[in-house]
């Protein structure tokens, strides 16, 4: 759990001022666009940490940019491999935490990716809901239908391959990303399609005491993010329009805001773009403006 910085890393500048896309405007102003009334909690998705490596942030430009426009900003971060409900308990000891930090009586949470799924957990599950601690709820990316490409792994490869897998990805996870007893098997397990539709959605209700929001991301032509261009192709046949890893239809969650899918120029909005990947690189998809629209909007609820 940190509280987000209000300076870049040093090697994220570098990268920046390499790499930076014309067509990419960062927020700002300094203005109070952005000043919630309640703070506002980031949760990391799948594969990844708040920080990658101790190096490359996974909110790439956003907590700059919200906090150059008022929000008090802090993000969380879990085990980048782990069940839904590991990744959940975590979750929620930090965000308790961050409410005694902070002084605050609720926040407003927004989850990328897997960190849609093990919020929700916490919320519905592990009191946050009935205990009143959050405002509002935003999901971006998230496999709330499950996802196509955890079937196609974990249902059509030979188990003892699937476990092999599963143990290579724990050690890289556990000794190079940090991880504390990952548990990459049953994290695929946890987003497949059955498990999220059958099991999860029933026992994790929307509260009535939270508001609930969601967007999708799609690419349209291919994906900015080459390595997604498989499961992308994939996704076309088994669920349709998607963002490579997430299809638009199971990213509907609560309140739909609608679908990124970047200019006119661009190839589309793809999974990692919608939150500033590959260093900032998304070509007509300005992420960190994004997520200062979404904060005002949140902002102009009353959140």
């Amino acid at each position: 759990m940190k509280k987000a910085g209000t300076g870049r890393k040093i090697l994220g500048t570098l990268l920046a001022l390499i790499f930076l896309s014309p067509f990419t405007v960062f927020a700002g102003g300094s203005s109070d666009s952005c000043n919630t009334q309640y703070p506002i909690v980031l949760a990391h998705g799948m594969g990844a940490t708040t920080e990658i490596l101790g190096i490359v942030d996974y909110w790439w430009g956003i907590e700059e940019a919200l906090e150059d426009e008022g929000a008090e900003v802090y993000t969380t971060s879990v085990n980048a491999m782990d069940s839904t409900y590991n990744k959940a308990k975590d979750f929620d000891r930090q965000y308790c935490q961050i409410l005694i930090e902070s002084g605050a009586s609720k926040a407003n949470i927004i989850g990328h990716s897997h960190g849609t799924i093990y919020t929700r957990y916490a919320i519905t599950n592990l009191g946050l809901a009935w205990e009143e601690k959050v405002a509002s709820y935003t999901s971006l990316a998230g496999p709330h239908q499950g996802s196509s490409i955890a079937d196609l792994i974990m249902y059509n490869l030979d188990e003892d391959l699937i476990d092999a897998l599963g143990d290579s990805l724990d050690f890289v996870y556990s000794f190079v990303f940090g991880d504390d007893d990952p548990n990459s098997v049953q994290n695929g397990h946890d987003l497949c399609t059955d498990y999220m539709t059958q099991l999860f959605n029933p026992y994790t209700p929307n509260s009535p005491n939270v508001y609930y929001q969601s967007w999708a991301a799609k690419a349209k032509t291919s994906c900015p993010s080459v390595i997604l261009e498989p499961t992308w192709l994939i996704m076309l046949v088994e669920e349709g329009a998607n963002d490579g890893l997430v299809g638009v239809e199971s990213a509907k969650w609560g309140e739909f805001q609608g679908v990124e899918d970047a200019a006119w120029y661009s190839p589309g909005c793809d999974h990692l773009n919608m939150v500033g990947h590959l260093f900032g690189i998304t070509p007509g998809f300005d992420a960190p403006e994004f997520f200062v629209d979404i904060v005002s909007g949140l902002k102009n609820k009353g959140f």
